[in-house]
């Protein structure tokens, strides 16, 4: 909520406010969402070397105060150094939190037999929730004058919250610290402090199965890239104009809002985690598939409302499945680095595939689109190669490789 009740004015407010040419506008969104996903993996590192709770600290520290320099920023300069410190900062804490959720989401279904999916699609819901939200806050800053310096200072107090609710109710405890003491014998605990930086990355960069998971996640991430790049062209080509492209990013919040959880609560009990992801990644590519096959419909927006609600329900099965294979597929002491790995691996896949499919704008509809769906469709053949997981009727087994 706090991160959405800025970022979709930024742009504006760099070109119309201070007036940056078209180029520099660009290099600056490109440079935030770099110094974020691509440094997924460093927060990841240091969540394993410090554990989670002073990662995620620090993190919500830097971005108060990348959003407050953000409001005070007037030149070049100081607009790229605030926008790659609130980059950096979510570089921090969203690894370390996401991995603390997927290992207390192991945690709960090990105490109570609840399938993990659910905590981590409470998770997702959540996320929608304030991406939903957020976006309102801001329009209401500025509907009552307040401008873009009060957006960021309403982002920088929505973090102050986050930052307190976390110095509140996140364990003090490093849980694998922990767990390490009490296993072994004094003189000789392994902390995740002495684990090697080089045994770390290896352990996870070497690990197969997590490796074929990131490109599986990778082919989604790719797809839901096209929200930004192929549906406005659709929408556009449809009505004339992009005018109703907002209303299709409020009906794919809010069907994650309203339906994640019945439908985690269905799938989660019924099929394995594996069987989840290849089965979203099946329904991504379907929503791609349907958009040439959909007739135009009232106002012509039902190809692209087709392929948003398609790709929305895809999302909503492969995501918590994908988070929740992580824990089976790597050491519990590596999470953090893994959980930032899927992230920037991912990232990179997205800068190389977005010339690649920016390119099929200029191809034939029916091509552009059976092109598109082909990438989900390869990444649900992928991940019939990954564990069962654990969950569902399919109990697999954990798959730890070094």
């Amino acid at each position: 909520m706090g991160f959405y009740a800025v970022l979709p004015y930024l742009a504006t407010h760099l070109g119309s406010g201070l007036g940056m040419a078209g180029w520099l506008v660009g290099l600056v969104l490109g440079l935030r969402t770099f110094s974020q996903q691509g440094l997924f993996v460093v927060g990841g590192a240091l969540t394993d070397r410090y554990g989670p709770r002073p990662v995620v600290l620090t993190g919500c520290a830097l971005r108060i105060a990348g959003f407050g320099w953000l409001a005070v920023a007037g030149s070049t300069a100081t607009v790229i150094g605030a926008v790659l410190l609130i980059g950096f900062a979510a570089a921090l804490f969203s690894p370390a939190v996401e991995s603390e959720a997927a290992r207390e989401a192991v945690r709960h279904e090990r105490d109570t037999g609840a399938p993990r999916a659910h905590v981590l699609a409470l998770f997702s819901a959540a996320g929608q929730a304030g991406a939903f939200l957020g976006p309102l806050l801001g329009s209401l800053l500025l509907l009552l004058g307040g401008g873009f310096r009060a957006a960021c200072l309403a982002g920088a107090l929505v973090f102050v919250a986050v930052l307190a609710g976390h110095a509140r109710l996140m364990p003090r405890a490093d849980p694998v610290r922990e767990r390490e003491r009490v296993k072994a014998p004094a003189p000789h605990v392994v902390t995740r402090t002495a684990q090697p930086a080089r045994s770390s990355r290896r352990a996870v960069f070497a690990n197969r199965p997590f490796l074929l998971l990131c490109l599986a996640y990778s082919t989604y991430l790719v797809a839901y890239n096209q929200l930004y790049l192929s549906l406005p062209v659709e929408v556009e080509r449809a009505t004339g104009s992009q005018a109703a492209l907002g209303w299709l990013f409020a009906l794919s919040s809010l069907l994650v809002v309203v339906a994640q959880m019945p439908l985690t609560r269905c799938s989660a009990r019924r099929i394995a985690p594996r069987t989840a992801l290849v089965t979203g990644l099946a329904v991504v590519a379907a929503g791609f598939a349907a958009v040439p096959l959909t007739p135009a419909g009232p106002g012509g927006l039902l190809p692209g409302a087709a392929l948003v609600v398609l790709l929305t329900l895809g999302q909503m099965l492969l995501v918590p499945a994908a988070r929740g294979l992580v824990p089976d597929l790597v050491e519990d002491r590596h999470l953090g680095l893994a959980t930032g790995a899927l992230s920037s691996v991912s990232g990179v896949a997205v800068l190389a595939g977005s010339a690649a499919t920016g390119a099929l704008l200029e191809a034939p509809a029916p091509v552009r689109w059976a092109a598109l769906a082909a990438v989900p469709l390869a990444g649900a053949l992928l991940a019939f190669t990954l564990p069962a997981g654990r969950g569902g009727k399919e109990q697999g087994t954990r798959a730890v490789t070094g």
